[in-house]
C-alpha cells in the first residue's frame, strides 16, 4: 500500500506547486519537485496530484508536465504505477550518487554566475560578428545533436564544441579561452546529475533558437536566449544535483 501524504495540509507545498515562468517551464517544474523531493516536502511514496490539477497549480501544459515527470523518473526522483490505485509516486529510495565535494556544492552558483557574464556576452557579440559560414556551424552541430540525446557523452562533446563555436564566431581568440575554461567547469557540475533525454533536447531547443537569433544579427535576442539557456540548466542542477 503507498503512503499517500495530506499534500493540501502543508502549506509549504504551495511553494512547490505555485505557477512557473513560461520560457523555462520544463527545467523550472524538474527544479522544483526534485528539490521538493530532496527536502522531504514530498516524502518516499507521496502519490503526486494528478495531471490536470499539477498542470492547473503550475501553470503549464500537459506536455510540458509529462515531460518533466519523465525526466524526473528517469533520474530516479519518481516511479508510474499503472492500474487500480496507480499514479505517479515519490520514489521509495532516491537514487544513489557520489555527492559532489563540499568545494564544488559551495561554488556551483558562483560557477553559472562567472558563465552567465562569459556566456552572454559572446552570444551578444557573436550576433554582431558571426558569419555565414559560422552560423551554418553552428546549425550543423544542432542538427547533429538532435540524434545524441540517448548518449550523453556524445551530447556534451558536441554540446561543448557548439559553444566554443559560438566564441569563436566573435573572432576573439581570448573569448574561445574564456568559453572553454566555462565549459570545463560546467562539464565538473553536471557530471554529478542524470541526463534524461527531455532535458539534452529542451536544451538542444534553446541552441536552436540562439542560433536563429545570431542569424538575424540581434544581439538582444541572443542575450536574452542565452541568458534564458544558462538559467534552464541552473533549473535542472538546482533540482537534481545531490543536496543542492
Amino acid at each position: 500500500m503507498h503512503a499517500v501524504a495530506p499534500l493540501e495540509s502543508a502549506t509549504s507545498l504551495d511553494t512547490v506547486f505555485a505557477p512557473v515562468r513560461s520560457m523555462t517551464a520544463f527545467e523550472e517544474a524538474v527544479e522544483r519537485l526534485g528539490t521538493a523531493i530532496r527536502l522531504g516536502l514530498l516524502p518516499a511514496g507521496t502519490r503526486l496530484p494528478a495531471e490536470r490539477e499539477l498542470c492547473g497549480r503550475l501553470g503549464i501544459s500537459r506536455s510540458t508536465l509529462r515531460q518533466a515527470l519523465v525526466a524526473l523518473g528517469q533520474s530516479g526522483y519518481l516511479r508510474a504505477v499503472r492500474g487500480r490505485g496507480g499514479g505517479t509516486f515519490v520514489a521509495e529510495t532516491l537514487p544513489p550518487a557520489q555527492p559532489p565535494s563540499l568545494e564544488v556544492l559551495s561554488a556551483w552558483r558562483d560557477t553559472c554566475d562567472e558563465r552567465m557574464a562569459v556566456e552572454v556576452g559572446i552570444a551578444v557579440l557573436a550576433a554582431e560578428r558571426a558569419t555565414p559560414g559560422s552560423i551554418e556551424a553552428l546549425a550543423e552541430i544542432v542538427d547533429a545533436i538532435e540524434s545524441m540525446l540517448e548518449d550523453f557523452p556524445s551530447y556534451r562533446e558536441a554540446d561543448t564544441r557548439f559553444h566554443v563555436g559560438l566564441a569563436e564566431a566573435t573572432g576573439s581568440p581570448r573569448l574561445v579561452t574564456a568559453m572553454t575554461e566555462t565549459q570545463g567547469k560546467m562539464s565538473v557540475l553536471i557530471s554529478h546529475i542524470a541526463h534524461p533525454p527531455q532535458v539534452l533536447g529542451s536544451a538542444n531547443d534553446q541552441h536552436r533558437r540562439l542560433v536563429a537569433a545570431v542569424r538575424r544579427h540581434d544581439p538582444l535576442a541572443a542575450a536574452r536566449e542565452m541568458t534564458e539557456h544558462i538559467h534552464a540548466t541552473e533549473h535542472v542542477l538546482a533540482g537534481l544535483l545531490p543536496d543542492a
